[in-house]
């Protein structure tokens, strides 16, 4: 066999020509074949549904794009199986993916009529209802909304709304989803929603200030009940109650589903309930969320459920429904170049996103960054992509220590978190993303023990740093802004420079949270720090606590020192 291989390769070194002929013909032989296969598949028929479960047929499970493209013969002749999960199930396949793959893109049909043509598919979750107008300052879907200026779409919308309990889910300029219980606008024409899903090109997600609506048909009704209501605490029952809470209705049959179902109905963001009275109304200077009273005194037992509390008269509890507070939603670059820089500086995992959303709705003007993070810019932070020295934004993000960095702003607020937390916040950030998780493998192998020897001597050095070389700095402790958010926030604002809005703090209260808060629920069931780590780090924070005190400011706060 060797000689013959050897043979073979002298006899084309004599002829190249020969050689690089039979290349030829060798490659379009295979050339021909691939165009052959191609031809042989199912042919395209305009709106026909190509989604996981119609490519499945009965009992067989779904294996990807690749997959579907071999098996379009046995999918054309398969009956369709029975539903395997329902319309809220998040899949892994990619769906918008291959209903986009399914549309018929050759005929020179108007964008208009290939953005109904999806949404003809998606009847079993979601019903179009039309083309509506939308204004900034008046939202025409008064809840939840989100943004993603990169990936966007129609089920993305819908799924987000649905799992929330809404009725009604509207796409706007191509990245924006709105939901809501109510349509609180007017039509318009439907050549208006013209623009393409940022995430699915091949359908429409609205227009410039026009909304793409969808009626969420199986939005679960459980879903809307107060379990997706937030509870916000006990407080004493306001001088001019009605004024504060200007709906109201009396119900001998409380319950805190009944008053969060009545407020959400009503279109307000705070359910308060007083005995066998439930009112409504928004976070004010006569009903402010942070004047709490003990709990206590709310324990009065609702006349419809044994195990719930319904306040009393003199006492009220109230609920968040899920009612977006559109007064601080507004946002803007500022109308002229700033006077100053403002550094909002933190070490990683410290919270600078959270407190940039803080900052953003209680200024009403964007936040700037050192960096590009694009996932940012997607999610609503439109001062990401400025420069940092464009003087378009209020104050600019940074995790920067060095000296020539820090001098190179005019005045900073300085966010402090405790070390053993925000080592793990930017662990988990840099693993799982802004707000998802490391995997287990992560925690458990070098990764964990090498990022902990590299960060938490940085934790102490920015502190130190910014202390030493900031010309003006606001120190703020995340664990203070968690408890006391208004007082400061009020601090936050002050050193920016805006004159502070009541309403808009008190705004600020009830939307705290934002799209950056990673979810609670998946916590490591051991602890991840070694006593060498604790050792180590408890001497980083000795160091900052005596560099704070010596500046007369208040060192840490206590919980930072392990018990």
């Amino acid at each position: 066999m060797a000689k013959l291989l050897l043979k073979i390769q002298r006899y084309f070194r004599r002829k190249p020509v020969r050689f690089f002929t039979l290349l030829a013909l060798y490659l379009a032989a295979g050339s021909l074949v691939f165009l052959h296969s191609g031809f042989s598949g199912e042919p395209t028929v305009p709106g026909s549904p190509r989604s996981p479960a119609a490519a499945e047929g009965p009992g067989l499970p779904y294996l990807g794009v690749m997959q579907l493209g071999r098996g379009f013969k046995a999918a054309a002749t398969m009956p369709a199986g029975p539903r395997r999960h329902g319309p809220w199930f998040k899949s892994t396949s990619k769906e918008p993916l291959e209903r986009g793959k399914s549309r018929d893109n050759g005929g020179p049909r108007s964008q208009a009529l290939r953005g109904r043509s999806g949404r003809e598919k998606e009847e079993d979750r979601a019903r179009y209802v039309g083309c509506y107008e939308d204004n900034t300052r008046r939202r025409t879907l008064r809840g939840m909304s989100f943004f993603d200026y990169k990936k966007m779409t129609v089920f993305r919308c819908q799924d987000n709304c649905a799992e929330r309990g809404y009725l009604y889910a509207g796409l706007e300029f191509g990245a924006e989803c709105y939901c809501g219980h109510k349509i609180q606008a007017s039509n318009a024409s439907e050549s208006e929603c013209n623009m393409e899903c940022k995430g699915e090109r091949s359908n429409t997600c609205g227009g410039i200030n026009r909304l793409s609506i969808y009626r969420l048909e199986l939005a679960q009704e459980s879903a809307r009940r107060y379990g997706s209501a937030i509870f916000r605490g006990c407080f004493r029952r306001p001088e001019n109650v009605s004024i504060a809470l200007p709906a109201s209705q009396l119900m001998l049959n409380m319950s805190v589903d009944k008053c969060v179902d009545f407020c959400t109905e009503k279109e307000f963001p705070l359910a308060v309930l007083a005995g066998t009275t439930c009112r409504c109304g928004f976070p004010s200077t006569l009903f402010p969320l942070h004047e709490l009273e003990d709990e206590q005194l709310c324990a009065h037992k609702c006349a419809a459920e044994e195990f719930e509390s319904c306040g009393s008269a003199e006492f009220l509890l109230a609920y968040q429904t899920q009612v977006q507070d559109n007064r601080c939603m507004d946002r803007r670059f500022l109308p002229s170049r700033a006077k100053q820089l403002v550094a909002l500086a933190s070490f990683p995992g410290a919270g600078n996103t959270w407190a940039r959303h803080l900052i953003e709705l209680a200024t009403g003007f964007y936040t700037g960054s050192y960096y590009f993070d694009g996932s940012l810019y997607n999610k609503g932070f439109k001062g990401e992509r400025d420069h940092w020295r464009s003087g378009r934004t209020i104050c600019i993000k940074t995790h920067e220590s060095g000296q020539k960095e820090i001098e190179s702003f005019d005045s900073a607020i300085l966010l402090i978190r405790n070390p053993y937390k925000a080592l793990m916040a930017e662990f988990n950030r840099k693993y799982g993303g802004h707000i998802g998780f490391a995997a287990h493998a992560h925690w458990k192998g070098k990764e964990w023990p090498e990022f902990v020897a590299n960060y938490a001597p940085w934790w102490a050095t920015h502190t130190l740093d910014w202390l030493r070389y900031g010309k003006k700095v606001l120190v703020v402790h995340f664990e203070d802004l968690k408890r006391d958010l208004f007082v400061q926030l009020q601090r936050m604002v002050a050193l920016l420079g805006v004159p502070a809005c009541e309403d808009r703090l008190l705004c600020v209260e009830g939307q705290k949270d934002g799209n950056f808060k990673r979810s609670g629920l998946r916590k490591l069931e051991y602890d991840p720090y070694t006593p060498e780590m604790r050792k180590a780090i408890g001497g980083y924070i000795r160091t900052v606590d005596a560099a704070l005190k010596l500046r007369n400011l208040s060192g840490v706060p206590e919980d930072y020192f392990p018990r």
